[in-house]
């Protein structure tokens, strides 16, 4: 059920309107948009009685959707989610921005964190992906550095601005990357893991959620849901291939799921071609075609010697490429009439 409030509603009319849907033992979501705010209902079984909530003052109409994922549909929100990231320029959403994520799949010593950051940094990327804690197909893998990751990356964002995107594996790791990064990722492996992604709701930080190896359309959007269903709006969706009986890459990346998201969902959605193909090769192709099909972004792995690197080389791309993708994505974006910035503006603080 969702409740839209007149234009003209005042804050008091819609905080009294999440009231009276709290005093019938359901839970209210406030979504302000640009010309009207929705309060989605959730915890009802059943119908909500209409006559309840239509003749309260502010309130516009009462809807009904029938759509699982109630707070993460278009229904419920017309414009696009903007996911802001205070003190700086950076952003994630609303269509017109092309997010770029850059990084290596683990960090493994503070100097090759360094060597790449640097030189991502360098080539105009906003946000630094690297894996601090890293669920692996074998137990005898690298299972990355933990919490010494997590405070070389703090290190990176205080020398680069860049803002700081990290995965969580479980409730412990959750807490710490809660601490430290900017943006909490639940990955591919945890997408259905629901109680990770109800405390990753709770934390009130970004949440960016990665699709799973064969999840649908409308299971990847249920995932969103439960994030959202904790009161954290702010979640941000990740294609990153799905697994197919094809073998001429890791995976194979679904672009049609872009159009397919934002037909359906108000949500930003970013594409991962690294973990797509699985081959360098395929990587810078297939983010030029991101772009195209009108991604909210892209997320890279880069490394500076991919064939040293601890974990996903063969899928890393070179600094250099990085550099030349970038001018190759701004050039793409153009012509749709978007814009790939570079670099982050981070206002100095206040004295």
């Amino acid at each position: 059920m969702l409740v839209v409030m007149k234009a003209q509603a005042t804050p008091e009319q819609v905080q009294a309107v999440c009231q009276h849907i709290e005093q019938l033992g359901f839970r209210a979501h406030s979504l302000p948009g640009a010309q009207r705010t929705a309060i989605g209902i959730t915890g009802n079984q059943g119908e909500v009685d209409r006559g309840n909530l239509e003749f309260l003052p502010g309130v516009a109409e009462v809807i009904r959707v029938s759509k699982p994922y109630k707070l993460a549909s278009r229904d419920v929100k017309e414009e696009y989610t903007v996911i802001r990231f205070p003190g700086t320029d950076a952003i994630i959403g609303g269509g017109s921005n092309v997010a770029i994520v850059a990084g290596p799949c683990s960090i493994e010593s503070r100097e090759q964190a360094f060597a790449i950051a640097d030189q991502v940094a360098a080539s105009g990327a906003q946000f630094f992906r690297g894996g601090a804690f890293k669920p692996r197909t074998s137990p005898y893998a690298f299972q990355g550095l933990g919490l010494e990751a997590l405070q070389i990356m703090a290190e990176i964002r205080d020398r680069t601005g860049m803002r700081i995107i990290t995965e969580a594996i479980d409730s412990e790791s959750l807490a710490m990357v809660t601490e430290y990064a900017d943006v909490i990722q639940i990955g591919a492996r945890n997408m259905q893991n629901y109680s990770l992604l109800k405390k990753a709701g709770r934390t009130r930080k970004p949440v960016l959620v990665k699709r799973g190896m064969s999840a649908t359309l409308d299971e990847f959007l249920m995932s969103a849901e439960y994030v959202m269903s904790e009161g954290n709006y702010q979640v941000i969706l990740c294609e990153r291939g799905v697994r197919t009986f094809a073998d001429h890459t890791r995976n194979t990346l679904d672009l049609s799921i872009v159009p397919a998201v934002q037909r359906l969902s108000h949500l930003p959605i970013l594409v991962d071609p690294s973990h797509g193909t699985g081959k360098r090769n395929k990587v810078v192709p297939l983010a030029r075609a991101a772009v195209a099909v009108g991604a909210d972004g892209i997320m890279v792995e880069v490394h500076h010697q991919p064939e040293k690197a601890l974990s996903d080389g063969p899928q890393s791309i070179y600094p250099e490429q990085f550099a030349e993708m970038m001018t190759e994505l701004e050039q793409i974006a153009a012509v749709l009439h978007r814009h790939v910035p570079r670099g982050i503006h981070v206002e100095a603080p206040a004295r």
